[in-house]
């Protein structure tokens, strides 16, 4: 970021191509559908050029492109209204630690276990959904996820905490059922 703001224009491209794949994730685990998501990523890096000369040197960056594109996810429901329930289908995107690679019943059963945590990690409140998914998901430590989301270190260790909590409660329950 550093070398964008002083000029050099490859380097927005490295950012671009480091991080879209990451922002498009985000946005899909955030209930949006793959047209949004795109059009959030693209927003994102709108927003980053434009703003590209307030950037604090001293930051790090990711939680700095981070915290505009959760700014924009909840911009978009607040214009929308709710998000919904379930983030996404069954098996549309592997998960961290849940490898897509294998056959069989070793593969059914990461796609249906991957499925059950999207599915549980839907229903918390969105403060520690959001902190579990930086933490987990985009593997950022607590410091650049307090950065991220506006709060405090222990505040954000007490939010992954909780949610942590509450998804071993919502997974040891099992699915929901009709």
């Amino acid at each position: 970021m550093v070398r964008y703001v002083a000029g050099d224009q490859s380097a927005f491209r490295l950012l671009f191509d480091r991080y879209s794949n990451r922002l498009l994730r985000l946005g899909l685990r955030n209930g949006l559908d793959p047209n949004t998501a795109a059009d959030l990523v693209q927003q994102t890096f709108l927003q980053l050029h434009r703003a590209r000369l307030d950037f604090d040197r001293e930051r790090r960056f990711s939680p700095y492109l981070f915290a505009i594109t959760l700014n924009l996810i909840r911009s978009t429901y607040r214009t929308r209204g709710r998000r919904p329930e379930l983030l996404l289908p069954t098996g549309e995107l592997p998960e961290p630690g849940l490898p897509s690679e294998g056959s069989g019943p070793d593969r059914i059963e990461r796609a249906q276990t991957a499925a059950l945590v999207r599915d549980a990690l839907a229903l918390l409140p969105d403060n520690q959904r959001e902190v579990i998914e930086l933490h987990w998901f985009q593997e950022l430590p607590f410091e650049a996820v307090a950065q991220t989301v506006g709060a405090s270190l222990s505040a954000v260790k007490v939010r992954a905490h909780r949610g942590y909590k509450s998804l071993k409660t919502l997974l040891e329950r099992g699915p929901a059922r009709e």
